[in-house]
């Protein structure tokens, strides 16, 4: 079948590794004293192998925590440890993405249970902070790079609860790597450098971390984080636990009271990571695996099941046909996202019925083939944007999708003293209307919007993905799942097509879309195809946008074989053996 046709084309066994993604500007490189072409960034080659192995491999969007991660499986760790380690390294090495300041969530396929795990290890607000002390202080919403944006930080609980279930090498091990680079320093890749920059003067509290010298480091420079060593010395010593009772909960809550936040130590002791059940929708044979809201993650099942009631083979990829169809499900499934998505614990959300086929039916007669909605309602039940995902796989079959983020770029730009990772501003996503079911609540998860993915066929692991991006995420993970089963594309060719991107949808923090929204597009799409879209009544922005950080591994059996592709548009590299 044309599906399974990446096969035939799969390259040898060995690393890719592909510098792209945002233009670097060419003045600054030259500061830098390496020498490169700054435009060629943004003309990637698009023919990269995808990495085939068998015996474990890691994806991620920078090499030294790809090739962290495989040390580890060498050293006999499984693919949560390996997960863990490199998520620890990016930490150090994309610290405007990820670190220990975030929210973290997984899907795990673990080869003895036979069986997909879901881990929802994102934050929720503090106990003393209310709607009622929102409106107080005539916020419509929550300010974005503000105190208040602060929820407790889920990631080190995830890290915590993985490797109790699914480890296999003591903690410290995993954290090695992470702490030699983090005190000897390592060179600066090209994409994160084009995305250090920040205001100093704005936002003191991250210059002693991220500009040490009073600059932040250009392509090349080598870059050093003490604090964030020390904070992974103290894990290494004493276990994920102590990230939330000692010496680290103590500076934050400190630096939480001295900065107006709203943080206590109660907030962290009484923060734990939920073992919670992926969902899932069926897709012409396969099984797309997704976890259930407070995330964003079925918004990509319902844009599927709306999919599926068209013949998307049959249409030319990145077509104008192919585009509207899936501009249109977009829309209506984040009307959805918009209205239901929150924290479970306290909100009834219809999970069953959002991903119902049923449903889908209904919805997708709402779409005109021929013209642009611009207006979407959500559907109704009378019941009940940084980022960095990776992925690896083991020896033993066991594969691991991680995605974790701070979500802004350097997140709530606050850096509590000595600690070396920011504070997320992920509670800014919360709304502020007492009806929603998002609205602010005490000790309750916001919204979010990074999502893990993960495709299983007859019950068996096939694929484990993600792409990285904010509001993208669902979008994202829709295209790459049709780049494969719709047209036949190899998982390093279904993270390198160009992608489109609907946004200005309404929102879970209450604003409502307007128009129709607009649609941006990546370079690669024929100029016919923009004024197609715009002849059915599509806002296409001018220019062209970077959509997105993808990683993914394929997996096949008799024998075992993995094949990994990663995103053209990030500094990383599927790394297999």
């Amino acid at each position: 079948m044309h599906r399974r046709s990446f096969l035939r084309r799969a390259a040898g066994a060995s690393a890719s590794m592909f510098l792209a993604g945002h233009a670097l500007a060419a003045e600054e490189s030259a500061k830098s004293g390496v020498p490169i072409d700054a435009s060629r960034l943004t003309d990637r080659n698009q023919n990269r192998s995808t990495v085939a192995c068998s015996s474990g491999i890691v994806a991620s969007e920078q090499p030294l925590a790809s090739l962290a991660g495989v040390e580890i499986l060498k050293a006999g760790g499984s693919a949560v440890d390996a997960a863990i380690c490199a998520n620890a390294m990016l930490s150090l090495t994309a610290p405007m993405m990820c670190g220990p300041g975030g929210d973290l969530f997984a899907i795990v396929w673990s080869e003895k249970d036979k069986k997909l795990f879901g881990l929802n290890a994102s934050g929720r607000s503090p106990f003393d902070w209310k709607l009622e002390d929102a409106q107080s202080l005539g916020f419509d919403e929550i300010p974005v790079y503000s105190p208040l944006s602060w929820s407790v930080p889920g990631c080190v609980s995830g890290w915590g609860t993985l490797w109790e279930r699914f480890g296999k090498l003591p903690l410290g091990r995993l954290l090695e790597a992470p702490i030699h680079y983090a005190k000897e320093g390592f060179p600066v890749a090209p994409i994160v450098a084009d995305s250090w920059g920040f205001d100093a003067a704005k936002y003191p509290t991250m210059a002693p971390a991220f500009a040490p010298d009073g600059k932040r480091p250009r392509f090349g420079e080598v870059f050093r984080n003490r604090g964030l060593a020390h904070v992974f010395e103290i894990l290494s010593r004493d276990g994920a636990g102590a990230f939330y009772e000692g010496e680290i909960a103590d500076r934050i809550v400190k630096f939480s009271r001295a900065h107006g936040g709203r943080l206590s130590l109660r907030d962290f002791r009484e923060h734990r990571a939920d073992w919670i059940d992926p969902v899932s929708t069926s897709y012409r044979g396969y099984d797309v695996w997704e976890l259930p809201p407070n995330g964003q993650g079925i918004a990509a099942l319902q844009m599927l099941n709306v999919l599926e009631t068209f013949d998307i083979g049959s249409l030319k990829p990145n077509s104008a046909e192919q585009l509207h169809l899936f501009i249109e499900a977009k829309k209506l499934a984040f009307e959805d996202r918009a209205a239901y998505y929150a924290d479970m614990d306290f909100v009834r959300v219809p999970v069953t019925g959002l991903i119902s086929k049923e449903y889908a039916a209904d919805r997708v007669k709402r779409i005109d083939p021929k013209r642009a909605a611009t207006q979407v309602s959500a559907g109704s039940f009378t019941d009940g944007s940084e980022t960095t995902y990776l992925t690896a796989a083991d020896a033993n079959g066991n594969m691991v999708s991680l995605i974790q983020s701070i979500y802004h770029g350097w997140g709530s730009h606050y850096v509590p003293d000595g600690l070396g990772f920011c504070l997320q501003n992920r509670g800014q996503l919360f709304a502020l209307d007492r009806q929603h079911p998002n609205c602010l609540e005490p000790h309750k998860r916001p919204f979010h919007t990074i999502i893990p993915a993960f495709m299983t066929r007859d019950g068996r692991p096939v694929f484990s993905f993600g792409v990285m991006g904010g509001d993208f995420q669902p979008q994202g993970h829709v295209q790459v799942v049709m780049n494969i089963v719709d047209f036949g594309l190899s998982p390093q060719q279904a993270g390198e097509q160009p992608r489109a991107q609907h946004s200005e949808s309404s929102t879970p923090t209450g604003r409502k879309m307007t128009g129709g929204g607009l649609v941006g597009l990546e370079a690669g799409f024929a100029t016919p195809v923009r004024r197609q879209l715009a002849e059915l009544g599509h806002e296409v922005q001018p220019g062209v946008g970077v959509f997105g950080g993808y990683q993914g591994i394929w997996r096949e059996e008799d024998p075992r074989r993995y094949f990994g592709g990663s995103d053209p548009r990030k500094d990383g590299c599927a790394i297999g053996f």
